[in-house]
């Protein structure tokens, strides 16, 4: 195809996000971050108090003292000590579960065993609730029962579709907890009950949820100190290995310069390294935390260039670069476009160099097509609104579920994180399965929901709410139920893959999970994001970098 020229001297007209400037001041905040926290000198205690959480385990007999055990370690962020023990309890309770009947009386115990099984991937059957129903719906007899309700309502986020009893019993529980908010007497129940109600377990991120579970939990009646002390301990340890990282990140990115360079674009250096927390929460994890928070931040300076600053002709140009992959394409792009493809084009065979170093294997057609994808999916909502074409919500979501880029992101962290990657689990991951293909599709939904509104103010395309309420002439109100409702089916769909056999390690589906709750926390009450200024941004960097856990 013949395209002009991207012309640089007339003089271009062009949109403007009207973006906020960073409010993190890097080199004055990040770089004097520092913490007494040092593995060295905790690496000690840090043992004996695992060692005394072992002994919990041998010493805790009752299956549901154990899931309470396991579920406390999840919430509290150390779990990942204990997988060993974790595994080899849970596989003995479903093993059992089939000749011991020790919770059918109990809505706490049925709930709790039935989201631990789900979560970890055991296929145990929605019918461990049918000694609860009656007549379609719960027994009106546990009505006032909130603990119950409570473990029954986080239990429902871990059910799947055709799930029909768990679907009857979110509609009980969401209903009775929301009625008794204030005759709770248990004054840490209730903290649990409107937390949540705000959102559920499985949407949040889990080490933000450590922190708050942290607090909780030192005020609860069944606390034990020596894991409460290992809860603390490994937050603050850990939140020390997210200040060098994050160090690490902000150097790379004063650097490199594009802040400067590319003013237009929205500078959110913590927020994507927020982000990249939220998906690669264990601090072993530091090469692929570091790489994905640069990847986020690239992904939102190509965003802004496609989505505000770029004409038509510019973008597609810019497409074409990436496509061709080659220095010498550059010479047809406009100054502010070559900077920014050449810093792409040195971080993508920056870290092909390494994966092929280690482990001779060459990552670059995975990676060039991840970015291709992604620039056409933005080039295809440029051209939509250069021409003001009004896409229907199918052609919108088809669209979308490639612009999100939740796909480029699981493929880069899964080659950074795993050693060795295997070849069968990329290609599955490049083939957009349909774990991926939902949870794209979800993480869409999600971003549309907390972001619509500020990009509608500045002319954007239709999004999906108002892109349903085109196609189907329902009011703004109306729409945003559907998507609320498609939300829910569309956690559950994501949820059935956690029970299924696929090429993919457990890990890369955590991942999978983890990216969609950072995204959920992110837009859950607007734009998360692009507006620093509510004060979100403020908040998860001291929650989760700044400020340590008093001991």
């Amino acid at each position: 195809m013949n395209r002009l020229l991207a012309d640089h001297t007339l003089p271009v007209l062009r949109r403007s996000g009207n973006y906020k400037p960073c409010i993190h001041r890097h080199n004055n905040l990040v770089q004097s971050l520092t913490t007494e926290y040092k593995i060295e000198r905790f690496k000690g205690r840090v043992d004996k108090l695992r060692e005394d959480v072992v002994e919990m385990f041998n010493d805790v007999s009752e299956p549901l003292d154990q899931l309470e055990l396991i579920d406390d370690l999840q919430r509290l962020g150390v779990a990942y000590y204990f997988d060993g023990e974790i595994k080899s309890t849970l596989e003995k309770i479903f093993e059992d579960q089939n000749n011991n009947h020790w919770e059918i009386k109990d809505l706490h115990a049925t709930a709790l065993k039935f989201r631990l099984l789900r979560q970890h991937g055991y296929a145990v059957s929605e019918d461990v609730l049918e000694s609860f129903m009656e007549n379609g719906s719960i027994k009106e007899c546990l009505w006032d029962d909130v603990k119950g309700s409570l473990s029954l309502y986080e239990s429902y986020y871990f059910s799947s579709e055709g799930d029909s009893l768990m679907e009857a019993a979110w509609c009980f529980t969401t209903k009775t907890l929301r009625e008794h908010l204030d005759d709770i007497i248990d004054p840490i129940l209730s903290i649990k009950v409107r937390h949540a109600l705000k959102s559920p377990l499985d949407w949040r991120m889990p080490k933000l949820e450590a922190r708050w579970y942290i607090d909780v939990y030192s005020r609860s009646n069944n606390m034990n100190p020596a894991l409460l002390e290992l809860a603390k301990l490994d937050f603050n340890i850990v939140q020390g290995v997210y200040q060098e990282d994050l160090k690490s990140f902000s150097r790379f990115w004063n650097e490199l310069g594009l802040a400067n360079r590319l003013s237009f674009a929205r500078d959110r250096l913590v927020e994507s390294f927020i982000w990249a927390v939220g998906m690669n929460v264990n601090p072993e994890l530091r090469y692929s935390r570091i790489q994905l928070a640069k990847q986020v931040q690239f992904i939102t300076y190509i965003d802004d260039i496609y989505d505000v600053y770029g004409t038509l002709d510019e973008v597609e140009l810019f497409t074409d670069a990436i496509e061709r992959w080659d220095i010498n394409s550059i010479e047809q792009l406009p100054d502010y476009m070559k900077i920014c493809f050449l810093a792409l084009y040195n971080f993508v065979n920056e870290m092909v160099y390494k994966i092929f170093k280690e482990q001779s294997f060459d990552v670059l057609p995975h990676l060039k097509r991840t970015w291709l994808d992604l620039a056409k999916a933005y080039c295809e909502e440029a051209r939509w609104y250069h021409s003001g074409y009004k896409p229907t919500l199918e052609e919108y979501l088809r669209n979308g579920m490639k612009s999100i880029a939740i796909q480029i992101c699981i493929v880069q962290n899964y080659i950074c994180s795993e050693n060795p990657v295997r070849r069968e689990a990329l290609t599955f991951l490049m083939d957009m399965p349909e774990i991926l293909s939902s949870a794209c599709l979800l993480g869409r939904i999600i971003d549309d929901n907390g972001t619509s509104s500020h990009e509608l103010a500045r002319g954007d395309v239709l999004k999906a709410v108002q892109c349903h309420m085109s196609d189907t002439g329902c009011t703004e109100e109306e729409a945003h139920a559907h998507m609320k409702d498609l939300m829910r089916e569309l956690w559950r769909r994501m949820n059935k893959y956690r029970l299924q056999n696929m090429a993919l390690p457990l890990q890369v589906v955590d991942y999978i999970f983890d990216l969609l709750r950072a995204t959920h926390y992110t837009y859950r009450d607007g734009d998360g994001f692009s507006v620093q200024h509510d004060g979100k941004s403020k908040i998860l960097l001291s929650a989760l970098i700044v400020e340590p856990i008093p001991g």
